[in-house]
């Protein structure tokens, strides 16, 4: 019997059903064929595909509604910042010591998302990195739980070209000040400057774009690059010039899978950025694509080439002058942060920084705050208002600052029971009053020692904030330690003065 393909099969079946006009049992018993394919044939020339048997995964049959799990936490999570393939893969491996390959996770979640495979419209030409030469920089929005609260905020990485290391931050804003601190961070990561650096047209660096790569560039963006001595290349405006930058581009969606996935939940943003500096140590020991050595062995290879740093960090801050509200709070950049209450109603210089924001009294700081997240939010300081609080006393236990220094955990157990105790004593006015006396403490005392006078202050029965302090000052002594081991003093010791020539001088006299 001739040997046909498929489609030939076909072929045959229907010129025999057209020329002989056989039935599709004698089209069967003439090929040997099932009826079902006779019947196939003749409906279309072209053979149905053929059906992908599925098979068990009994190494993966464990992991399988773990992996649904995730997959359906994902529709909660920020498009940006949900399971790939790989990161469920990686999970598994990390969290759970599955022993399962990597290819057939990818297989089920293709399954499980309904995926399909996307074709790129474009060829991009391969390129090669000299070491040093060349980093990239961007910023790409990230999400994360702070205190129980879904919020946005920007990382802001760099990626040298040719090893391939990285660095990354989280900022409140893609503001100057936190585009100039990246660079200084980022510099100081890499303990070197490249020669170039590669840039799409971020309004930190960049006040207009002119004719092909042409920008007429900031001030402050013109002053950072004289600093570090490093040339800058912008890319093409828009979509056409993302490829150009596609290694930073990629570093960020990839460092976003890989370490912020499931979305992290801190209370701050500094305990973010420990994160994320945590993800960076753990990079190095990756191998990008199929390169042999990992991203530390090539980046030791690279930083000899890189431009040594200046004996100075560039200063991101930016100096404001605002005026201080009738709730002693400045506004910078939508967000309110308090000062002294003495400050009220006067403007003072306010040094805005990448992450922190300080007020200043010449060349003095007289407040500092943590730079807030979001639009509208508040930042005060309990110790500001306390020479207010000492003649309003009442507005103490609503004040918005108590509530911000008990979450903060600044205003202890140990005080609440001090508050408690003193108004049940003393009555809610002259309670309170003695507490603000205890909080004034703080302003000399370390804020240990201080607990540790309240709670002994309370185990002797007194409310009294002089009490407080006498046993604050018997905790910092017993923290010094004996007297001897005190610096020798000996070398400072003088004779004891005698009055002995003054009686001769009056014998004489008289």
């Amino acid at each position: 019997m001739t040997k046909w393909s498929k489609v030939e099969l076909y072929e045959q079946i229907r010129k025999s059903h057209e020329r002989d006009e056989l039935s599709i049992r004698a089209l069967s018993g003439r090929f040997g064929v099932h009826r079902r394919t006779v019947r196939e044939a003749l409906t279309s020339p072209i053979p149905p595909p053929r059906k992908q048997p599925e098979r068990p995964a009994p190494a993966l049959g464990a992991w399988k509604p773990i992996i649904d799990g995730w997959l359906a936490d994902d529709l909660e999570a920020p498009k940006k910042q949900r399971h790939t393939a790989r990161r469920v893969w990686q999970r598994l491996v990390d969290e759970h010591d599955a022993a399962v390959s990597e290819s057939t996770v990818r297989a089920y979640v293709a399954v499980a998302k309904g995926r399909r495979p996307i074709v790129a419209a474009e060829v991009m030409v391969p390129q090669t990195h000299p070491l040093g030469y060349e980093s990239e920089v961007d910023f790409g929005s990230v999400s994360f739980f702070l205190c129980g609260q879904l919020t946005s905020a920007w990382m802001y990485v760099m990626r040298l070209s040719a090893s391939g290391k990285s660095f990354h931050r989280v900022y409140a804003n893609q503001a100057q000040e936190a585009f100039i601190d990246g660079h200084d961070r980022a510099f100081a990561h890499f303990d070197g400057t490249p020669e170039r650096v590669r840039y799409d047209n971020l309004k930190p660096a960049v006040a207009r774009v002119l004719m092909g790569r042409n920008r007429s560039e900031t001030e402050r963006f013109v002053a950072l690059r004289s600093h570090y001595l490093f040339e800058s290349f912008y890319c093409r405006p828009g979509k056409d010039g993302a490829h150009e930058k596609g290694g930073v581009e990629g570093e960020i969606g990839r460092f976003r899978r890989r370490h912020m996935v499931p979305v992290p939940r801190v209370s701050s943003l500094a305990e973010l950025n420990e994160l994320v500096a945590e993800g960076d140590r753990l990079d190095d020991a990756r191998r990008i694509d199929t390169r042999r050595k990992s991203v530390a062995e090539h980046f030791a290879l690279e930083h000899p080439h890189l431009r040594p740093l200046p004996d100075e960090p560039f200063d991101a801050g930016q100096l404001l002058r605002p005026r201080v509200d009738a709730k002693s709070r400045v506004c910078v950049r939508q967000c309110f942060y308090s000062v002294p209450v003495h400050y009220a109603g006067m403007r003072i210089s306010v040094r805005l920084g990448a992450e922190t924001v300080e007020a200043l009294d010449g060349a003095a700081v007289v407040a500092a705050h943590a730079r807030a997240v979001g639009k509208g939010v508040e930042t005060l300081d309990l110790d500001h208002y306390l020479e207010t609080l000492a003649f309003k006393p009442g507005a103490l236990s609503g004040s918005t600052a108590l509530h911000q220094a008990r979450a903060s955990g600044r205003f202890s157990a140990a005080h609440d029971r001090f508050f408690e105790t003193a108004r049940r004593r003393l009555g809610d006015k002259e309670g309170t009053k003695a507490l603000i006396g205890v909080l004034l403490s703080h302003r000399v005392l370390p804020y240990e020692a201080v607990v540790a006078g309240i709670e002994g202050a309370l185990a002797v029965g007194s409310v009294d904030p002089d009490v407080v302090v006498v046993e604050a000052r018997r905790a910092t002594e017993r923290q010094r330690g004996p007297r001897a081991q005190l610096p020798d003093l000996a070398r400072f010791d003088r004779p004891t003065p005698s009055l002995d020539g003054y009686d001769d001088l009056l014998e004489r006299i008289g």
